[in-house]
C-alpha cells in the first residue's frame, strides 16, 4: 500500500477492443494525468486498503470524457470488463501541479464555505461538472444542500492550508428559510 495520499482520477466503464485495454470516464477537466500515469491503483474508494496496482503500458483518448488505458496484466476483454466500476486512483505527488488560482476537486471537497459577509454556510461534498463551471454542492449543519458556482468572481478567496472558501454573497444565492418574528 502507498503512504502517500490517494485521489480519485475516474472510474472504468467499460472494455475497449479485444486486448484487454480499460474505458475510464475521467473525473476533471482532461485526460492528462489519466495519461501521464506509469502507474495506478484500482479499488472501490480512495481508502481502500485491497486496492490493486497495475503498471500502465498504455493508453490514448476515447470517446468524449473517456481516456482508454491498457494495464500490464490485462490482457483480454474478459479482465478488462471484470474491473468495471473500479475507480482509478494515483498517488498525490504524481499529479502535475497546477497554476496558481486553480485547483483540483480533490482540493476542495472537505472545505469550509463561508459567506464573505461572515456567515457559515456548510462544508463541500462533492464537486458537479456541469460544462461552464463547476459546481460545488455544500452541505449545511441541517444537511440542506446549497449548488454554488465555481465561477472565480463568486469565489473571492481560497486558503487550502485553512481548508476554507469564502463565497460572495449575493441575493437569493443562499435559500435560507426565514425564522418567523416572534410577538413579545
Amino acid at each position: 500500500m502507498s503512504s502517500s495520499k490517494r485521489v480519485v482520477l475516474g472510474r472504468i466503464v467499460g472494455a475497449h477492443g479485444l486486448r484487454g485495454q480499460i474505458r475510464v470516464r475521467y473525473f476533471g477537466d482532461g485526460p492528462d494525468n489519466l495519461l501521464d500515469c506509469s502507474d495506478l491503483w484500482l479499488g472501490e474508494s480512495r481508502e481502500d486498503t485491497g486496492a490493486r496496482r497495475y503498471e500502465v503500458t498504455g493508453g490514448g483518448t476515447g470517446r468524449g470524457g473517456e481516456a482508454r488505458l491498457a494495464l500490464r496484466g490485462i490482457n483480454d476483454r474478459e479482465a478488462a470488463t471484470a474491473l468495471r466500476g473500479s475507480l482509478v486512483l494515483v498517488d498525490e505527488a504524481r499529479l502535475e501541479a497546477l497554476p496558481e488560482g486553480e485547483y483540483y476537486w480533490h482540493q476542495l471537497v472537505g472545505c469550509r464555505v463561508e459567506g464573505d459577509d461572515g456567515s457559515a454556510i456548510g462544508h463541500v461534498k462533492e464537486i458537479w461538472e456541469t460544462g461552464a463551471h463547476d459546481v460545488l454542492v455544500v452541505e449545511d449543519e441541517a444537511g440542506k444542500r446549497h449548488l454554488l458556482s465555481t465561477a472565480r468572481e463568486l469565489l473571492p478567496e481560497i486558503d487550502l492550508e485553512a481548508r476554507r472558501i469564502v463565497v460572495k454573497m449575493l441575493p437569493g444565492l443562499i435559500d435560507r428559510e426565514e425564522e418567523p418574528e416572534r410577538e413579545d
